[in-house]
């Protein structure tokens, strides 16, 4: 078989960065073509850096990287979309990392999966614009359990296989969806599901990130359904998701607020 290119170049979001020596930052990028991959960027801390502004966390850039003997590194990025509205907005800012975060942790290095970089990818331009962030945010985790293997059956139960009624079901993250009132699991934990929560988890599945836009949900049931994904997500990748403490704790003055009023 004929050897890898040495050099090779490829579009990447920056999930995230760490430093590595006095200069040098170890930079985890999502890349169209090679899924994750972690590359040295030499220098970076230095404040001549030129390449420093094109491997900040959430950067989407074009990146030259050459292959070495125990990590790649970068040799050249040029800069696609900087997403500057994320970094100006503490909302939109921490719903990303939130996004960044999940895609890191449920990834495994050099596994491609070009429909999961155009997923982050569409998420980040929808953070970065949309009125409405979390049903954005909702249909991106709804979509990543999908693409992991994970999609949660929402018209049977999972336990008899039978048309799931209205109203009544439990949602079992354990058992990969929802169970019917006749089939309450004993062994596994659950969470009670109201009728409108499974029309909305229905519509995050079956829709697009411009349906989840236009979604509009109470708090209480957007809390619900927010819940209910975030257990799934937590079942699949057995361990949480540290910025989802960092997005509650910027989100509770607002639904203080909201609750005042």
């Amino acid at each position: 078989m004929p050897k890898p290119p040495r050099v090779y170049k490829t579009p990447a979001i920056v999930l995230r960065q760490r430093r590595l020596g006095d200069a040098d930052k170890i930079v985890t990028l999502y890349s169209a073509n090679f899924g994750k991959l972690d590359a040295v960027a030499k220098g970076v801390r230095r404040v001549t850096s030129r390449l420093a502004g094109h491997v900040e966390p959430l950067n989407h850039g074009a990146y030259l990287i050459a292959r070495g003997r125990n990590l790649d590194i970068i040799t050249q990025a040029q800069t696609i979309e900087t997403f500057q509205p994320l970094r100006d907005d503490l909302d939109r800012l921490s719903r990303a990392v939130y996004a960044a975060e999940l895609l890191d942790r449920a990834t495994e290095e050099r596994a491609e999966n070009f429909a999961l970089y155009r997923l982050l990818l569409d998420a980040l331009r929808r953070l970065a614009t949309n009125d409405e962030l979390d049903m954005p945010l909702r249909f991106f985790e709804m979509s990543l359990l999908g693409q992991l293997g994970y999609r949660p059956q929402l018209e049977v139960c999972v336990v008899c296989a039978r048309q799931l009624p209205a109203d009544g079901n439990d949602w079992a993250p354990g058992l990969g969806g929802v169970s019917c009132p006749d089939c309450r699991p004993e062994d596994t934990p659950v969470r009670k599901l109201s009728a409108n929560g499974l029309k909305l988890l229905r519509l995050l599945q079956a829709g697009s990130f411009a349906d989840a836009a236009r979604l509009r949900a109470s708090p209480e049931l957007a809390a619900e359904v927010e819940g209910h994904l975030r257990a799934a997500i937590h079942f699949a990748l057995d361990r949480d998701i540290r910025s989802a403490a960092f997005l509650d704790t910027v989100r509770r003055p607002a639904r203080a607020r909201a609750g005042g009023r």
